[in-house]
């Protein structure tokens, strides 16, 4: 497929550090499409250097709401496929024709399953839905889909669901999907989203409003 049809979607905060890496590995394969989440450091200009479309938010968004504009920039350039991957350079680039394969394949969706989880909030998110829906790791950030699916509904996230709102939504409608493993590399800094107890409530506050909805 011709790599306009793909986007491959990397919301980024702060991180300058990494993201003209992240882009230049991954650009032939798809649109880079860079969602500068109100960022402080060099991340727009690095990201623009490296061959990246650039999506400038005014105002810090979080992760889900980085996602959204990405997503609906893929929608505007009319892409086909959308593969979503960190800016911290933890994802391994050459996952993503394994992906892309995937979706023509004729899959709707594409989760990648971590080798390890950081979080005990995380590993008790992954142990439910895997007992309720089969799937391993709700959280990954390197995910597939095509956008078929994102047109349906008219959105990525409406509940900060931390990446998992869309992904639930078409298991639950029993849309095809496959779980890829993804080992994660070790980033050179803090993460973003950090490990306090405050990022385990949002997790567990995502784990039941996946479960309600």
């Amino acid at each position: 497929m011709d790599r306009s049809q793909i986007a491959i979607i990397i919301p980024a905060f702060n991180e300058g550090k990494t993201i003209g890496k992240v882009v230049s590995n991954i650009k032939d394969y798809g649109i880079a499409i860079v969602i500068n989440d109100a960022s402080t450091d060099q991340t727009a200009l690095k990201a623009l250097d490296a061959g990246a479309v650039l999506v400038d938010l005014e105002n810090n968004e979080g992760y889900d709401g980085a996602l959204n504009a990405g997503f609906s920039k893929a929608a505007e350039l009319g892409c086909t496929y959308a593969i979503t991957i960190d800016a911290d350079d933890q994802h391994d680039p050459s996952l993503i024709p394994v992906f892309i394969a995937a979706l023509e394949e004729g899959n709707t969706l594409v989760i990648g399953v971590r080798d390890k989880k950081a979080r005990i909030s995380e590993k008790l998110f992954a142990f439910m839905t895997n007992v309720l829906y089969g799937v391993r790791d709700p959280l990954c950030g390197m995910k597939g889909y095509r956008m078929s699916l994102y047109q349906e509904r008219g959105y990525f996230d409406s509940y900060r669901s931390i990446g998992s709102e869309m992904m639930l939504y078409a298991v639950k409608k029993k849309y095809p999907y496959i779980q890829i493993n993804v080992p994660i590399s070790q980033r050179i800094d803090k993460p973003r989203f950090g490990r306090s107890i405050n990022s385990n409530i949002k997790i567990l506050r995502s784990t039941i409003l996946s479960l309600c909805k």
